[in-house]
C-alpha cells in the first residue's frame, strides 16, 4: 500500500467513473501522451485502454516512479523528475495531449510556467487538468468579478478554458478538505502577440497588488501617465484593476513593450 506524502500534495484519483470520464474527453487512440504526476497508474490504466501511440509521464516520488515501472513494463517512458525543472518544448518533437492531476501545492505553478515558456507553436494539443476548485474558479473567472486576477489574465491569453467539472473529495484517496474542478485547455488561433511572457506577468502583478484600489498608481508607475495609451485602449483611471477585460491587459502589455522599445 503506497502512503499519500503530503510535501508532495498527493491526492490519488480512484473513482472509475472520473478516471473513465477524463480519457473520454478527447479521442486519444494513436495520439502522445503526457501525464503528469501519474501516482500509483489509476489514471495511466485508463489512458492505455484507449491504446495511444506512446505515452510519457512525469513522477517526482521515486518510490513511485519505481513501482510504476514494474506495474507497466515497457509501455511507459517515465521521467522520474520534477515537472517544474523540465523543458517541455524540447521533451517530444511532435505535440502532446497532457493529462495532470496535479499537485495542489504546486499547480497555479505549473500551469504559470507552461504559459510563460509556451512557443507560438504550442508543444500540445489539449491540456486535461486537474485543480483545487478555488484554483480553477480563479482561472476561469470573468472580469468584473472576485475571483478575476493575474491567474485569469494569464491563463486565457493563448489558451480557451473550459470547465468539465467538479469532483468531490471522496473521488481520491487520501480525501482532500476541498473540492477539484476538472479543466481542459486548448491552444487559441488569434490572440494579442506580446514578445515576452514576463511583461504580462509584471503588469499583472503590479495592477493586482493592490487590488481594491484605482488603477491610477499602478498606470502611472509602468507608463509614467500616458495620456496616448489611455485614449487608445479607453482605459478609465478610476477603474479598478478587476474591471478591465483580458483583451485590456494584452494591449497594456504590447503598449509596455514598445515603449521600452
Amino acid at each position: 500500500m503506497i502512503k499519500a506524502k503530503k510535501s508532495l500534495g498527493q491526492n490519488f484519483l480512484i473513482d472509475k467513473n472520473i478516471l473513465e470520464k477524463i480519457v473520454s474527453i478527447v479521442d486519444i487512440k494513436d495520439k502522445n501522451i503526457l501525464e503528469i504526476g501519474p501516482g500509483t497508474g489509476n489514471l495511466t490504466s485508463c489512458i492505455l485502454e484507449k491504446k495511444p501511440k506512446k505515452i510519457f509521464v512525469i513522477e517526482k516520488d521515486n518510490e513511485l516512479a519505481e513501482k510504476l515501472k514494474n506495474k507497466f513494463n515497457n509501455q511507459l517512458t517515465i521521467f522520474n523528475n520534477d515537472v517544474l525543472k523540465i523543458d517541455e518544448n524540447n521533451m517530444f518533437k511532435g505535440k502532446l495531449t497532457v493529462f495532470g492531476n496535479l499537485p495542489y501545492n504546486i499547480s497555479t505553478e505549473i500551469l504559470s510556467k507552461w504559459i510563460i515558456n509556451l512557443k507560438d507553436n504550442f508543444w500540445f494539443e489539449s491540456l486535461i487538468l486537474m485543480f483545487q476548485k478555488e484554483v480553477a474558479d480563479r482561472i476561469i473567472a470573468k472580469f468584473n468579478t472576485s475571483n478575476y486576477g493575474r491567474l485569469s489574465i494569464i491563463s486565457n491569453w493563448k489558451l480557451n478554458v473550459k470547465k468539465i467539472c467538479d469532483i468531490k473529495p471522496n473521488a481520491f484517496s487520501p480525501k482532500p478538505k476541498i473540492d477539484s474542478s476538472l479543466l481542459f485547455f486548448s491552444p487559441k488561433k488569434d490572440f494579442i502577440k506580446i514578445n515576452d511572457a514576463n511583461n504580462l506577468e509584471k503588469i499583472t502583478r503590479i495592477f493586482f497588488n493592490q487590488r481594491r484600489k484605482m488603477i491610477k498608481k499602478p498606470f502611472n508607475q509602468l507608463f509614467n501617465g500616458d495620456q496616448k495609451i489611455l485614449d487608445k485602449l479607453k482605459i478609465d483611471l478610476n477603474l479598478r484593476p478587476q474591471n478591465l477585460n483580458l483583451d485590456t491587459y494584452y494591449k497594456l502589455a504590447y503598449e509596455y513593450e514598445n515603449l521600452r522599445g
